[in-house]
């Protein structure tokens, strides 16, 4: 990935997040490419793979600040409260391997 440059990778990590991440409403898996939070939540992202390390914490406190309309905009949730613990450590898994190939 060394050769590619940042919007590539940008395409790339949001192409994997939004195949393997998803919220989960009422016990439905709606995936973050459906959703079309995919790219949103790369664009978030990316700039932590620019630090030496990844970790949880900053993970979280990234997908706090997007903001996901629900109820037809009537209402606003951040991201974090609608992705399981399992999408939420698979995102940290995503990206400590998107910057080991940086």
């Amino acid at each position: 990935m060394a050769s590619i440059n940042t919007s590539e990778l940008i395409e790339a990590l949001a192409s994997e997040i939004g195949e393997n991440l998803y919220m989960d409403i009422a016990k439905w898996h709606l995936y973050l490419s459906t959703a079309k939070l995919h790219t949103v939540v790369a664009e978030k992202v990316y700039p932590l793979l620019l630090e030496n390390a990844i970790n949880e914490d900053m993970v979280v406190e990234a997908l706090r600040s997007i903001p996901v309309k629900i109820g037809g905009g009537r209402k606003e949730l951040p991201l974090i409260d609608l992705l399981p613990l399992q999408s939420q450590v698979h995102l940290v898994d995503i990206l400590e391997k998107f910057q080991r190939e940086m």
